[in-house]
């Protein structure tokens, strides 16, 4: 293990033990002056992040994901609002549950404790870095944060602004690290520290989860990619229906819980397709259809079989004809990513059968994809967004970051 990372594995467990002591009354007076302290380095961390935006550009990035790489005023005022929400939240550590008395009279119960260092591999989202920073402190966790190279000053910034803030309120900086060596070999010694890192979560795409969950000896929370389906059954509201494709698909196009692919049943293509598809020609969507929806859809091109699976994070939506409710659960099912899927519906029936069939972390009816964030659910932040199931699925708030140990109390019991 190379020199830089030893000192960062060792000065997160000395922050790690520090952090154990600290009160919640403490930890909420810490996010209240990030929050704030954020918000007044504005200027500064938009000056960083215009480098990685500009330089961003000049790499052809896509047009989403110079959205996402993005920092704005607005932006940085909503990161100060998430840590802002984690102040008001409960601190879940220290609470005892299921207490029982056995017949010797021992007393067993189960206590919430941190999970103690948390490695978060991720790209070119800059709010991940204080969102990351406030769900992992509020809950007593460290955080080794380890960014990609396109928003490297971007998380520099920030990451300075925190630990000013640490210092200036007597917590260790440590509780916060960032490895400032974006190369891929530091990615890969980063994944083998399991020695100092207790869980680690990567938040990218496709390529960046699978290498990190085929090479990490951590243990890993899953945050996976988000090919999210809209369903318009044949009782939808219509006019609701395109408002919620639209809010799905183009508000952020740069984003996991986008929309990338449309099933509308049959019954109402001849009426939903071309209207949707005018709407769709006013924000430059490519419309990838398959054949019964292109005779519908003017300037839509055929959809292959790799679009039905294909997360675009563009302005591009894959669009499908089905005939029932159970054809389009079946297609779900077999091309998502068990992210987040909705069902534009009136019938009751076919709203629960969707609800207890399509297999996602998030399912909806009437609503769009994009309130999968930690933020709308009321996290106040998140951590990522889980796709597996194991321990943590959804958005990952402050119950995901934390653990249990039971707690014993006894009299003098000694086992026979």
């Amino acid at each position: 293990m190379n020199e830089m990372l030893l000192e960062l594995g060792q000065n997160a467990k000395e922050a790690e033990n520090m952090l154990r002591t600290i009160t919640t009354n403490k930890k909420n007076q810490v996010l209240a002056a990030v929050a704030e302290h954020l918000v007044e380095c504005t200027d500064e961390l938009i000056k960083a992040n215009a480098v990685d935006v500009e330089n961003g550009k000049k790499n052809n990035m896509p047009e989403g994901l110079v959205d996402r790489l993005l920092l704005t005023p607005e932006r940085i005022q909503g990161m100060a609002e998430g840590l802002q929400q984690l102040v008001a939240l409960e601190d879940p550590i220290g609470e005892v549950t299921g207490m029982k008395k056995r017949p010797n009279g021992l007393l067993i119960g189960q206590k919430r404790v941190p999970l103690g260092v948390i490695g978060i591999i991720y790209e070119a989202r800059p709010n991940v870095t204080a969102d990351a920073f406030g769900l992992c402190f509020k809950t007593g966790n460290v955080v080794i944060l380890k960014g990609g190279s396109d928003a490297i000053h971007s998380n520099e910034a920030i990451v300075k602004c925190i630990r000013e803030t640490l210092k200036a309120n007597d917590i260790t900086e440590n509780a916060i690290q960032l490895i400032q060596d974006t190369s891929r070999e530091t990615a890969a010694e980063f994944m083998k520290m399991n020695e100092y890192v207790d869980v680690l979560i990567p938040r990218g795409g496709k390529g960046l989860i699978k290498a990190v969950v085929n090479q990490s000896t951590i243990p890993v929370i899953e945050t996976g990619t988000g090919n999210c389906h809209i369903y318009v059954d044949e009782s939808a509201d219509l006019n609701m229906a395109v408002d919620i494709i639209m809010n799905a698909k183009t508000q952020r196009v740069g984003v996991c819980n986008a929309c990338e692919s449309l099933l509308v049943n049959a019954n109402i293509k001849d009426v939903l397709l071309p209207v949707l598809a005018n709407r769709l020609k006013e924000k430059r969507v490519q419309m990838r259809a398959d054949k019964e929806a292109m005779t519908l859809m003017p300037g839509a091109v055929a959809a292959t079989e790799e679009d039905w699976g294909t997360e675009y994070l563009d302005y591009i939506l894959s669009i499908k004809v089905v005939y029932s409710v159970d054809e389009a659960i079946a297609h779900i099912n077999r091309y998502n990513t068990g992210h987040s899927e909705a069902i534009i519906t009136n019938d009751y029936t076919n709203a629960q059968k969707f609800l207890d069939e399509v297999d996602a972390a998030a399912v909806y009816v009437n609503a769009s994809t994009r309130f999968t964030d930690g933020f709308e659910f009321g996290y106040g932040a998140e951590i990522g967004i889980s796709t597996q199931k194991l321990h943590a699925r959804g958005p990952m708030g402050l119950l995901a970051l934390t653990t249990t140990k039971y707690i014993i109390y006894g009299n003098g019991q000694i086992r026979q």
